[in-house]
């Protein structure tokens, strides 16, 4: 794991979480951290546990030097796409920072350039660099808490433990019940039934 990409600038990691979800926004958060930055449970938040992730969120909030956080809807993915609503959430996560970055880093293969603000597309950036790991834990915490909250109106979907993720539970939920207002409409909610040809 990394500290920088660019030690000369003031560097700030991206990531989303929510991308592959039937249901609730995209979210997206930027860090800059510290130059001597350390935690022991820093790592891709996909990799650390829920207890983990919340210990980290609370660090990373109280010793970043910035950070932000922003989403787009349901609404804002089906009309603009899954891949130009994580753009977009990026962006306002960006833009909600008290500082403004010098460089980007960017957790992925392709990111649309925010205010001439040079950037680098990272691969797995989230298990490379301590900043897109800072920022994975804080997108995944804060939209786990925002579908937790969306579980108590709508409970039986599972949103408090799938966080709507197409498991096989939610679908079976969608099956039942139908789709709720915060399901994305643009994503195949359920698999397409092949027919049996005889």
């Amino acid at each position: 794991m990394k500290s920088f990409y660019n030690a000369e600038k003031i560097e700030a990691g991206c990531d989303e979480a929510g991308r592959g979800c039937l249901a609730g926004p995209v979210v997206a958060a930027s860090v800059i951290l510290p130059k001597n930055f350390n935690h022991p449970f820093l790592n891709d938040s996909k990799q650390l546990s829920e207890k983990m992730r919340d210990e980290c969120f609370s660090v990373i909030k109280n010793e970043a030097i910035a950070w932000g956080i922003g989403s787009a809807s349901h609404i804002e993915i089906d009309k603009i796409n899954i891949l130009n609503a994580s753009f977009l959430s990026m962006h306002r996560a960006i833009a909600a920072m008290k500082i403004e970055p010098q460089f980007l880093l960017i957790d992925g293969n392709r990111f649309k350039t925010y205010q001439c603000i040079p950037h680098q597309c990272i691969v797995k950036g989230d298990s490379k660099y301590y900043s897109i790991a800072a920022a994975s834990i804080l997108a995944k915490v804060y939209r786990d808490a925002l579908m937790t909250d969306l579980h108590h109106k709508f409970p039986h979907y599972g949103w408090n433990r799938n966080k709507g993720y197409p498991t096989l539970a939610h679908r079976d939920a969608i099956r039942q019940y139908g789709e709720t207002s915060h399901h994305r409409k643009s994503f195949q909610l359920l698999p397409i039934q092949q027919e049996t040809i005889f």
